[in-house]
């Protein structure tokens, strides 16, 4: 397949004279998709091409679903100049920039063309951050998974659930649902982080609690930051509303208020999310250059990405279904369960992970799920003969 048919290089006059001021900058690391010497000529070629990076950037200029927030579609390039003058601080670091996907005659032009792009990075095993645009391209990411006969898992940093009503087109507030009701359906299950009760119908919130979705609310996340960690570790999909951020720290967003995560706190969310060996795709979306005050959350947006890329570069092929001799194993008994409670800790990290009975696990596709992670409290939970609600879950 070639992608280049829905690629468009983005201007890059603006960061030529970076390439004389620093070559550690981004603007002198990162590779340019249309500047790359060899090419085309077959799948053989491109694959030859694509096992040479690790990371490809991609903007969606893409917001006819954004409601009140239109705008948001002019970001990627605005993001791009900022993340450009950021610093490299690792080595053999291999990232392209494919550049912006042409929007689409109709918005499922776009969202076909954005699934096949994502498709054909996750069969190179590239890891595609996407710029957007808006969060109902969310669903194209979802259904560039659909090929490869396996669940997932998706998490949404968001203050509110974008499950809108059954009745509702998909956008920016119901892509969600549209994910849930997707035939065939293979999300195993969804994280909403930083969600604000007063911004949710409380029917919304019945539902999340009977599909057994997770959802943190922000005062809880943000009470004890490292609790997140595992909220994104068992991603294969985060997507970042830039809503979330508090306004004073992202104005550019129509739906910014005055409550949210601080810019440090996306940051450390997003360096949680990089440092995730399972997560193969991550988002930001609706930052809208038209509401940013001096494009400070265009800046904000592009070091959340430099934190990723940055715990993208500290993995450490930390996966316990890998039953590599680095785990230890704790077994907890509990007075209301014939079988104990398994509890993993990597040696190489300190995470930990629940572990759920193989034969609990019917058909084969769900079995890399039956590893659950958690924190060193859930253990301490489980030694006082409490379950963990992850566990439940």
């Amino acid at each position: 397949m070639e992608i280049d048919i829905y690629l468009k290089p983005f201007d890059s006059e603006a960061f030529q004279f970076l390439s004389n001021v620093d070559k550690s900058r981004l603007a002198n690391v990162i590779i340019q998709y249309n500047k790359i010497d060899v090419y085309k000529e077959g799948d053989e070629e491109s694959a030859k091409e694509f096992k040479d990076f690790d990371i490809a950037i991609l903007g969606v200029p893409e917001d006819r679903r954004s409601l009140e927030n239109k705008g948001a579609g002019n970001a990627p390039d605005k993001v791009r100049y900022y993340l450009y003058r950021l610093f490299s601080h690792w080595n053999n670091v291999k990232i392209v920039d494919l550049g912006n996907l042409i929007p689409g005659n109709t918005l499922d032009d776009t969202y076909f063309a954005l699934k096949d792009v994502i498709s054909f990075l996750l069969e190179k095993n590239v890891l595609p951050v996407i710029i957007g645009g808006t969060q109902d391209l969310t669903f194209a990411n979802y259904l560039a998974y659909e090929s490869f006969n396996k669940v997932i898992n998706i998490t949404s940093v968001d203050s509110v659930f974008d499950l809108g009503h059954n009745q509702d087109e998909l956008n920016t507030h119901s892509w969600l649902s549209k994910i849930i009701l997707h035939k065939p359906n293979f999300l195993f299950n969804f994280t909403n982080i930083g969600f604000q009760t007063y911004l949710v119908n409380k029917d919304s919130v019945q539902l999340m609690k009977e599909l057994y979705f997770d959802f943190y609310r922000l005062g809880e996340v943000r009470s004890n930051l490292e609790e997140a960690e595992p909220m994104v570790r068992n991603a294969d999909i985060l997507s970042f509303d830039i809503s979330a951020i508090r306004q004073s720290d992202a104005p550019g967003c129509f739906y910014s208020g005055p409550n949210g995560f601080t810019g440090e706190e996306a940051c450390a969310i997003t360096r949680y999310a990089g440092l995730s060996d399972k997560l193969t795709s991550f988002g930001v979306y609706g930052v809208n250059p038209k509401y940013d005050n001096r494009s400070q959350t265009a800046h904000l947006a592009a070091q959340m990405i430099w934190y990723f890329i940055d715990g993208y570069m500290n993995r450490t092929n930390d996966l316990p279904y890998l039953l590599s001799d680095d785990y230890i194993k704790f077994n907890v008994a509990n007075e209301n369960f014939d079988n104990d409670i398994v509890f993993l800790k990597s040696k190489k990290t300190g995470r930990w992970w629940m572990v759920l009975k193989p034969e609990n696990i019917k058909n084969n596709i769900y079995r890399p799920h039956q590893f659950i992670p958690c924190t060193l409290n859930d253990y301490q939970d489980a030694l006082n003969n409490e379950i963990p609600d992850r566990w439940w879950k």
